[in-house]
C-alpha cells in the first residue's frame, strides 16, 4: 500500500468511525472499533492478505459492521485482489444496516447505479438521507442531485438546492461550488446571481480554480455584480494559472482586448507579453473549435507587433506552465 492509499484509507475509515461514535451507543461501538484494531494495523502495514482474513472473520462471525464496510472497500478499490463492485455493494449493504454512514452512502450509490441489481434511485434517496442524518455531509450532495433531476423522487429544485446548501454551510467546498452553479445556471425558480457570487467567493478563497473561473464570468458579464473586465481578468488568470482549461481563453481574450484599449496609444508591454503567453498556452491546449480559431487569429495579430526577441523567453515560460499541468482539464 503506497502512502497516498494509506492516507485515503485512514481518512475514510476515520471518518466512518468518528461519525459512528457520535450516537448514544458509543460504548458498544467502541467495542466494535476495538475488535478491528489488528486488522487496521495489518492493512496500514500493507499486509492485504492478513488484513482481509482478519476483517472477514469479524464480518462473518461477529457481524461487525466496521469490518463489513472495510471488506466493501477491499473489493471497491481492488486492495490485494481484483476489483469486484458487486461484492463491494453486498458488503456495503450489510454495513449500512449497522449504521455505518459511509457504507450507507456507498450502498446508496450501488442502488442508484444499479450495481448487481436493477437501479433503484428511490431506495438510494432513502439511504443517502439516512447517511446524511448520521453526519455524512457528502450524501447531501448526492441526495440533492436526485431532487434536482427528479430521479427516484419528485423533481424539486428548491429542495435540491436546500440539501446542497446544508452541505455548503458545513464548509464542503464541492457543495459551495455546486450551490453557486445552481444559483447561476440552475432552474429558473432558484436562480440568484448575486448569491451565487457569494458562494463562489467562499470557494475561491480556498483557491479553487472552478470558483475563480465563475467569479471571472460574473465580473465579465456583470451578473450579480458590477461589470469589471479587470476584476474578471484577475479571476480568470488565477484559475488559468492553476491549469484550469476553461479559464485560458477568456484570460487571453481580455489581455488581448487591453492592448487596443490604451488611452495614449501606447501598448502596455506587460499586457502584450501576457496576451502572447496566454494565447500561446490556449492554442497548445485546445484541440479544435471556434475558440481555437479565434485564439490563433489573435495570436497572429499579437506576434505582428511584439518584438521577436521576446519569443524565446516567453515560450520558455509557457512550456514550463504547460508541463506543470499536463493532462489536467
Amino acid at each position: 500500500m503506497n502512502v497516498i492509499t494509506k492516507r485515503l484509507f485512514l481518512t475514510v475509515v476515520a471518518l466512518a468511525i468518528t461519525i459512528f461514535f457520535s450516537s448514544s451507543q458509543a460504548l458498544a461501538r467502541n467495542d466494535l472499533a476495538y475488535e478491528v484494531r489488528n486488522a487496521e494495523k495489518a492493512l496500514a502495514d500493507g499486509d492485504y492478505e492478513k488484513a482481509y482474513n482478519e476483517y472477514s472473520s469479524l464480518a462473518e462471525e461477529k457481524n461487525n459492521p466496521l469490518a463489513q464496510f472495510t471488506l466493501g472497500l477491499f473489493f471497491q478499490n481492488g486492495w490485494g485482489r481484483p476489483e469486484d463492485q458487486v461484492q463491494a455493494c453486498q458488503w456495503f449493504a450489510k454495513a449500512a444496516a449497522g449504521d455505518i454512514p459511509a457504507a450507507q452512502h456507498f450502498f446508496a450509490d450501488c442502488l442508484n447505479l444499479g450495481i448487481g441489481q436493477a437501479a433503484d434511485p428511490a431506495q438510494a434517496a432513502i439511504w443517502y438521507e439516512k447517511a446524511a442524518n448520521l453526519g455524512h455531509t457528502i450524501s447531501l450532495i448526492s441526495l440533492a442531485d436526485l431532487y434536482l433531476t427528479g430521479t427516484g423522487v419528485s423533481k424539486n429544485p428548491v429542495k435540491g438546492l436546500n440539501f446542497c446548501h446544508q452541505a455548503a454551510e458545513q464548509g464542503v467546498i464541492a457543495a459551495q461550488i455546486k450551490v453557486g452553479l445552481l444559483l447561476l445556471e440552475g432552474d429558473a425558480s432558484i436562480r440568484d446571481a448575486k448569491e451565487a457570487a457569494s458562494w463562489f467567493q467562499l470557494a475561491a478563497q480556498k483557491n479553487m480554480p472552478e470558483a475563480q473561473y465563475y467569479l471571472g464570468v460574473l465580473a465579465r458579464d456583470g451578473l450579480g455584480m458590477e461589470r469589471d473586465p479587470l476584476i474578471a481578468r484577475n479571476w480568470f488568470e488565477r484559475a488559468a494559472s492553476q491549469g484550469y482549461l476553461p479559464a485560458y481563453f477568456p484570460t487571453a481574450q481580455l489581455y488581448f482586448a487591453s492592448i487596443g484599449e490604451q488611452q495614449d496609444g501606447r501598448i502596455s508591454e506587460p499586457d502584450l507579453a501576457k496576451a502572447y503567453m496566454w494565447l500561446s498556452a490556449t492554442a497548445k491546449r485546445l484541440q479544435d473549435g471556434d475558440e481555437l480559431v479565434r485564439t490563433e487569429k489573435m495570436l497572429t495579430e499579437v506576434m505582428a507587433i511584439m518584438p521577436d526577441t521576446w519569443v524565446e523567453g516567453l515560450d520558455a515560460k509557457v512550456a514550463k506552465h504547460l508541463a506543470e499541468f499536463q493532462g489536467q482539464l
